[in-house]
């Protein structure tokens, strides 16, 4: 999945399920016009963004930062 098409004005909006076995980039979700993410991170303690953040910064290799949505399921990511 070429994730660059969906990056919009250095950002891209995620749609995150915490508490996953893995973290991996399930879908796009057409009605929000969001990538869908599972994160195996709980969502306590800011354990599920960071995770986010280091699986995206990893896989882009760039910094990323959570822009939007710090205590949301709905994100928008800052893409550097």
């Amino acid at each position: 999945m070429n994730i660059d098409q969906y990056i919009k004005n250095n950002t891209l909006k995620i749609l995150v399920k915490p508490n996953s076995k893995k973290t991996k980039i399930v879908g796009f979700d057409e009605p929000r016009s969001a990538l869908r993410v599972e994160v195996a991170a709980p969502p306590e303690d800011n354990k599920a963004n960071l995770e986010v953040v280091k699986f995206f910064s990893k896989l882009l290799k760039k910094k990323v930062r959570i822009k939007l949505g710090l205590k949301s399921k709905e994100k928008v990511l800052q893409v550097y």
